[in-house]
């Protein structure tokens, strides 16, 4: 098939949010299509913060397929869907989009940002969470996304901190049985009793991006722990640097981006792409480009 060819009969997909010019997800998803021969043509979808959903329909209406939704639409993103994963119903919130339609139900949502955490964690970066300590910082949608698959993967204790104790609590009540089913000691905390020395350390605030520093205080590493920012390139910097300054091993989002997006490919496609050789090019760019 030739390339022209390709592209008209190509399906539509995109990455919503706003901000979203910064996103690496269309090239991750070219790197998936070239690799097992789909015809998807993926591009960035910048959204008005007050018309998201008006939005994303008239995406759909103009035939495109599907789409992954990033900051700060993944509520209202959970609420367009009349079908919901069961990983999307206990997180409250999607980062993936599938138009089916009508006579199919209607649209489905999924969250895939927890089981790319945990891949990246576990097969990437070879670190076991099974019997492990967690500390979850933070208390929104990444957050959210996150806690369902990490109480999965069968640590012995999982801490959910946050400025605001509430909102921590509600995450952790929602996950109480899931947690109690994998006999999972969860707890919700403030940011000054997380507590210290766990075995891994996630980053899931947007701390990163505002440029103000790690809220909790080193004692949260045991020595050698596994501490990752969900951000990447530049944004996630001062976190690695610190992470390494106080003896953890410092890891950033990228690998976690690369997972969730092949998670999502596969809904979509009902494929699933190596997802290796994507995240070795992209770390070589991201790296690269974190250099200059």
């Amino acid at each position: 098939m030739s390339d022209i060819s390709q592209i008209i009969t190509a399906d539509r997909y995109a990455v919503a949010g706003n901000p979203v010019e910064h996103s690496r997800s269309p090239l991750i998803h070219q790197h998936f299509a070239q690799q097992t021969g789909q015809g998807v043509s993926y591009s960035r979808l910048l959204c008005p913060m007050d018309g998201f959903k008006a939005h994303i329909k008239a995406f759909a209406a103009g035939g495109a397929k599907g789409c992954n939704v990033t900051v700060p639409f993944k509520f209202e993103a959970f609420e367009l869907a009349a079908r919901r994963t069961a990983r999307a119903e206990l997180a409250q919130a999607a980062n993936t989009l599938r138009f089916d339609a009508d006579s199919d139900g209607g649209w489905l949502a999924d969250n895939t940002d927890g089981v790319g955490l945990v891949r990246d964690i576990t097969l990437n970066a070879g670190v076991p969470l099974a019997g492990q300590r967690v500390l979850l910082l933070g208390a929104g949608g990444a957050s959210a996304g996150a806690l369902g698959p990490i109480l999965e993967a069968g640590p012995a204790e999982v801490v959910v901190a946050n400025r605001t104790v509430d909102k921590a609590q509600a995450i952790v009540d929602r996950h109480a049985a899931l947690a109690a089913q994998h006999g999972v000691l969860l707890r919700a905390c403030g940011l000054d009793q997380a507590g210290e020395a766990f075995d891994v350390f996630i980053n899931a605030t947007a701390a990163s991006l505002s440029g103000s520093g790690v809220p909790v205080g080193p004692q949260v590493l045991k020595p050698g722990a596994l501490a990752l920012d969900m951000m990447y390139g530049t944004a996630a910097q001062a976190f690695l640097d610190w992470a390494r300054a106080h003896g953890g091993v410092a890891r950033d989002g990228l690998g976690m981006l690369v997972e969730q997006a092949a998670e999502s490919f596969t809904l979509w496609r009902g494929i699933r792409p190596d997802t290796a050789p994507v995240l070795a090019h992209m770390r070589a760019l991201v790296d690269g480009h974190s250099a200059h």
